[in-house]
């Protein structure tokens, strides 16, 4: 989402600024507002260590009902704070679904698609993909409460793609600064050998991606020990670390209708990979128009793909794609 929300920066945002604040922003109101739920789950709960260890879900389903039924006014009291809390929440569930709907539909528009058969594509497959989950994962507590288990599902499959989504980050950062690297020295501008890629390549992202003359916030080489030194080695514990425990402590782990178990999280990424596979045999064949902001440094045959004939930038058409020009402007 980061990426897809960077298309539409100007050149001169103040990019690590910007991480900055919200970074700290995000992590601050988090805190605050986990200090708070939790105390008040405490405050209420007979067996507040179980309602907490089930999940974000309960917590929000089931024991905030009960802190607000508590609320002074009584029943109205109660009715207030809970319509206004989850009205919130409903809130927060769109805009954040904008940007992720958003993700996917810029990549059809990047091909030339236009935006409403890119949205309605991309509902359609929400729809189809998500209905399974919502049927299936669904408890039913002896009360007769039903929870919506297929959330606390979705957060255990894709909790681990998040990580796997910072490897390819990082990989591209590495290639890029690779490819850097490699055209000067064929230019004889950087010396070959492990000299000249610490010299050029490792800090060829920083250089001309971040540390651009309008961020206030200078980022110094610390960046690339983190970026190639600290981040592969973090990757590798939290990976081992996490399917190990998985492996080692969840009840029957490898059967596929175990929500908490691993064989779950698999069959799920290898839908999406087969999906990402089978649309870039189609897409492939067509022109992608890259967002370079106006006087940017970056030549666009250093992005990646750059190098291909049918990537170009916004407002160009490779030959035999003029007719795009025509189906924009109608």
């Amino acid at each position: 989402m980061a990426i897809t929300y960077s298309v539409y920066m100007r050149k001169d945002e103040d990019t690590t600024l910007n991480a900055f604040t919200m970074g700290l922003a995000n992590n601050s109101i988090s805190i605050i507002a986990g200090l708070t739920v939790l105390s008040a789950i405490f405050a209420v709960s007979d067996n507040p260590l179980d309602t907490v260890t089930n999940g974000s879900s309960a917590i929000t389903f089931l024991a905030l009902p009960e802190v607000f039924a508590q609320a002074p006014g009584g029943p109205i009291g109660a009715w207030v704070m809970m319509s206004g809390f989850f009205l919130a929440l409903s809130f927060a569930a769109l805009t954040s679904m904008i940007s992720t709907v958003e993700l996917c539909v810029r990549n059809f528009v990047d091909h030339g698609y236009e935006r409403e058969k890119s949205v309605l594509l991309t509902s359609i497959a929400i729809l189809i993909f998500g209905l399974p989950s919502a049927m299936l994962w669904i408890t039913i507590a002896p009360d007769g409460t039903a929870f919506p288990q297929f959330l606390e599902v979705q957060d255990h499959i894709w909790g681990y793609g998040l990580m796997f989504s910072g490897l390819f980050i990082a990989f591209t950062i590495w290639k890029y600064g690779y490819q850097k690297w490699r055209t000067q020295v064929e230019s004889g501008e950087s010396a070959p050998g492990l000299s000249g890629y610490l010299g050029v390549g490792v800090s060829a992202f920083r250089d001309d991606f971040i540390n651009t003359g309008d961020n206030d916030i200078w980022i110094g080489r610390w960046w690339d020990i983190l970026m190639y030194l600290a981040f592969p080695f973090l990757f590798t514990i939290l990976i081992v670390s996490y399917f190990g425990d998985m492996i080692a402590n969840t009840p029957d782990v490898w059967n596929p209708s175990n929500p908490n178990g691993i064989t779950i999280i698999l069959l799920f990424w290898g839908v999406v990979a087969g999906g990402f596979m089978l649309l870039n045999k189609k897409l492939i064949q067509r022109p992608l128009f890259r967002n370079v902001p106006e006087g940017a440094d970056v030549d666009i045959s250093m992005l990646p793909g750059g190098a291909d004939e049918l990537v170009v930038e916004v407002g160009e058409y490779p030959p035999g794609w003029e007719h795009l020009a025509d189906a924009t402007d109608a």
